[in-house]
């Protein structure tokens, strides 16, 4: 029973203690000072474990037909290039501020394409990354787990070519280097068109 108590009581005074650093404000929260390493590797395991958990049981659709990654390319291209970047397009200053500096998709992941599609759809907590299933569907976003699969695969100019194809986002606009939007039918760099709204019709998924 002594010893009960006594771990009750360092369990009480550890808590306590906690609470006093959190109330402090003494942790610097600032997105220029990096965690420390055993934070910084309980977050990631908390991350990559919840992602694996909460994506086992989702089915993946087949994700190979052009039309569909093309779809995903203009999702890609206004919803995740300012952040994960992409080729050819090697920084940002968006991306740089950032903390923890979100992964440069066109280097690959190691994410399926199932947890692709949760982290896509649900987002994760205080690290910039949207729920994008909020102003998104799932077939958009089967979409555009389609083309990050695809991606590692494109060079520079094979990026450009398949945004430049690629029915443009219906909410937001495809962002040029640098964060500038760029209107329907402009060029991007090296001359690429990009599409008026409407140009090309959506691939659906069957």
């Amino acid at each position: 029973m002594k010893t009960i108590r006594a771990m009750a009581l360092i369990c009480a005074m550890l808590a306590a203690a906690a609470a006093v650093y959190v109330w402090s404000g003494a942790y610097d929260i600032g997105a220029d000072v990096p965690h420390s390493r055993a934070v910084s590797r309980l977050l990631g395991t908390l991350r990559a474990r919840a992602i694996a958990a909460h994506a086992e049981d989702i089915r993946v659709p087949a994700l190979d037909a052009a039309p569909l990654i093309e779809e995903g390319a203009g999702h890609y291209a206004a919803m995740c290039s300012t952040c994960h970047l992409a080729p050819g397009y090697d920084s940002d200053e968006t991306w740089q501020g950032l903390y923890p500096q979100p992964p440069k998709l066109a280097a690959g992941t190691a994410l399926s394409p199932a947890e692709i599609f949760w982290v896509l759809k649900h987002g994760i907590k205080m690290s910039g990354m949207p729920a994008w299933g909020k102003t998104h569907d799932d077939h958009e976003l089967w979409a555009l787990t389609a083309f990050v699969v695809k991606l590692p695969t494109l060079s520079a100019q094979a990026y450009k070519d398949i945004v430049a194809k690629a029915p443009p986002d219906d909410m937001l606009p495809m962002p040029m280097p640098g964060g500038a939007a760029m209107p329907d039918g402009a060029a991007m760099p090296d001359g690429a068109a990009m599409p008026a709204s409407g140009a090309a019709p959506r691939h659906r998924l069957p």
